[in-house]
């Protein structure tokens, strides 16, 4: 935003900063929020402290101690930024991700070099998973976490650990793992998501699947072709008990196979032409085909009579294509329409929308600091900076662009 464009809305911009940072008690902590917010939104090409404290007229000082030695709760914060969030997105699913950071040296916290796909490679970066409300005409984060690499939790990492203040009861745990806990944080305040979509990185794995099964969520992951399922028609057999040891659980004869071929026998035909929104030039539409299967691989969760339960399987296979190009996974209900089903499972593309704006207009990967707690503050403070740009969207009087 314009420096003009901010102070039309400054009124408005007060009223946010005093609700979302009523959590810090002191007042200089209140104003140091809004100050950073105020520099997150004005134009300018990087948003680390320095150039914006300049663009602010202020003394970068003031906003380096406030992300990086002051005390105050980015969980707190980070609450009512996720109430409000809900409230003005309305979403239909929630979205799970990961972003790259790509950095030169090897300071930062949870730097190191590895796949990112922001940049397609692997390369020298940090890696934040985030959580994102999501509906057809509006997103926004509702939680963060920067992922630490097991080699952080190496003794030769011990110096960088401290230089960074990473608390030692903070190790390494899986991305996957990281989003798991980020909904229970998220469940703990009373927000719980209609369905969660994510792509194959979480889709395909077995532990984050059952991690959302065990706590009740519905979901429409991403798949990989290579998944195994049995079909919908697959029984297990009891095998005869010989008299000693544990009797022997159920388990299926027939060899699972892989979702591509399940489609693949199902055939084209099988399947129809669905429509899932309205794009700028036209509608989105393609051909689905919609099987359910009873998902294999190495860790199936069978219930108590040995029945893998059914799960959807969806698979794109669009026009003058030889074979589908994209599968899903969803423990959605048998009754739910087609069309909702692909509908859900194609939202995901809003996460695309709020990482190119966070970072192209937001400066989410512009942090320089190096301490741990100073990355989670600039994650969080961006995403106040987001939710108000959305909120601003969403008012029909509203004057801040895009």
């Amino acid at each position: 935003m314009r420096a003009g464009e901010l102070a039309a809305v400054r009124v408005r911009l007060e009223e946010f900063a005093c609700e979302v940072f009523a959590p810090l008690v002191r007042r200089d902590q209140r104003e140091k929020g809004l100050l950073y917010v105020r520099g997150l939104l004005l134009d300018g090409r990087r948003k680390s402290m320095q150039p914006m404290a300049e663009r602010l007229g202020v003394d970068h000082q003031q906003l380096q101690q406030f992300m990086t030695s002051s005390t105050w709760p980015v969980e707190d914060v980070r609450a009512r930024l996720a109430w409000r969030a809900v409230a003005a997105v309305r979403p239909e699913v929630w979205v799970v991700d990961d972003t790259g950071f790509p950095k030169d040296g090897t300071a930062s916290p949870g730097v190191a070099r590895q796949y990112s796909g922001t940049l397609g490679k692997v390369g020298n970066c940090q890696i934040g998973v985030s959580v994102h409300a999501a509906s057809d005409t509006a997103s926004c984060p509702l939680s963060w976490r920067l992922f630490l690499p097991a080699a952080w939790d190496e003794p030769e990492a011990a110096a960088r650990r401290k230089a960074c203040r990473i608390p030692a009861t903070v190790r390494h745990r899986p991305k996957w793992q990281l989003a798991l806990d980020m909904l229970d944080e998220l469940a703990g305040i009373g927000l719980r998501p209609a369905a969660l979509v994510a792509d194959t990185g979480y889709g395909a794995n077995a532990d984050f699947r059952h991690g959302l099964e065990d706590r009740g969520l519905a979901y429409v992951l991403q798949a990989k072709a290579e998944m195994t399922a049995h079909g919908e028609d697959a029984v297990p057999y009891q095998p005869a008990y010989g008299g000693l040891g544990p009797r022997p659980l159920p388990r299926y004869r027939t060899r699972p196979l892989s979702l591509h071929d399940h489609v693949l026998a199902a055939g084209r035909r099988a399947g129809r032409t669905l429509t899932w929104r309205k794009g700028s030039k036209a509608a989105m539409s393609s051909h689905f085909v919609l099987l359910r299967v009873r998902l294999a691989g190495r860790r199936p969760k069978p219930a108590a009579d040995g029945m893998i339960p059914l799960t959807w399987l969806i698979a794109q296979w669009p026009d003058g294509e030889a074979e589908p190009v994209k599968y899903w996974i969803s423990n959605l209900p048998a009754d739910i329409p087609a069309k909702d089903l692909v509908r859900l499972a194609k939202t995901r593309w809003r996460i695309e929308h709020d990482y190119r704006e966070l970072k192209t207009v937001l400066g989410l990967d512009h942090f320089e600091g190096r301490s741990f707690a100073g990355w989670h503050r600039h994650v969080t403070l961006v995403t106040a900076a987001h939710l108000f740009l959305t909120e601003q969207r969403r008012t029909p009087k509203a004057p801040a662009r895009a």
